[in-house]
């Protein structure tokens, strides 16, 4: 199967399509990595170097490919962050390319844009741009909480806020919607939970909280659930990219290092344990 895979890129650590491609091709898939950045590092740092590309060199890039005769061979377009209303609407005629030319073809949109505590991180307009284009032209969504929460215009709280916001946001578009970081008032203490809503259910899972923050996780995460969706039922996708986060992270902690250690978890990401209980939520 065939993944195309518009984010940014970066040289030293994983961010991006740096922390994407390596596990969808673990998992054995062909990725096309398509760049709208190639910086020397995440910007997490506070410095880095490296162009930005421009949205005509972007789809350029993607015309190449349609050039190719391969896009009905695409099964999946995956995005992420999405640096400009510009950039998002290349990323969505490509969306449109693709299905044209393989309409079994889905789109997977991570919609980046905050997180607790850290509040909005894009610039001013990408939100609505992901909420008013972007959702409505998704087949699975990954927002994390924070973001489910602008999405829909309402807070979660408890589980069933968090089913209610989720179906709210399948109503514009969205089949899937896998929420990350759900934090609500019956999630155990030192937890964290993710949790899937689709046509045929709910399921949610939890595993340890760790006390660390790294980028690039969540790029890994919805790289790693989309591969699963594309070939297991949702409740056996969520158990096996809870277990092969949960050893993502549970690695980069024990390294001490604010770059995840994907290499070192490539046997966890091949080769999911099944560590956590799956709970169906309905």
């Amino acid at each position: 199967m065939n993944i195309l895979s518009i984010q940014s890129s970066v040289a030293y650590g994983h961010a991006g399509n740096s922390s994407a491609v390596f596990p969808l091709q673990r998992l054995g898939y062909e990725v096309w990595p398509v760049y709208t950045v190639h910086f020397s590092n995440h910007t997490g740092y506070g410095e880095w170097r490296g162009p930005v590309f421009d949205p005509e060199t972007i789809a350029d890039v993607i015309t190449g490919i349609d050039e190719r005769g391969v896009l009905g061979e695409c099964d999946a377009v995956l995005s992420g962050y999405q640096g400009g209303e510009r950039v998002g609407e290349v990323i969505l005629d490509a969306v449109a390319r693709v299905k044209a030319a393989n309409p079994k073809a889905i789109y997977c949109a991570d919609p980046v844009m905050g997180d607790v505590g850290r509040g909005f991180f894009v610039r001013p307009g990408i939100p609505e741009f992901m909420r008013d284009k972007v959702i409505p032209a998704a087949d699975i969504v990954t927002p994390n909480q924070f973001e489910l929460d602008f999405l829909t215009g309402r807070e979660v709280h408890t589980v069933a806020d968090l089913l209610e916001s989720a179906d709210a946001l399948r109503e514009r578009g969205p089949r899937t919607v896998l929420v990350t970081s759900v934090q609500t008032d019956q999630t155990p203490a030192d937890s964290v939970q993710l949790a899937v809503v689709t046509d045929a259910g709910a399921w949610m899972v939890t595993t340890p909280l760790l006390p660390m923050y790294v980028s690039g996780a969540g790029d890994a995460t919805a790289a790693i659930f989309l591969a699963h969706w594309l070939r297991e039922e949702p409740a056996k996708a969520l158990a096996d990219t809870a277990d092969s986060v949960y050893s993502i992270m549970e690695r980069t902690h024990d390294a001490g290092t604010r770059e995840i250690q994907l290499i070192a978890s490539q046997d966890e990401i091949a080769h999911p344990q099944g560590r956590f209980e799956v709970t169906r939520l309905r």
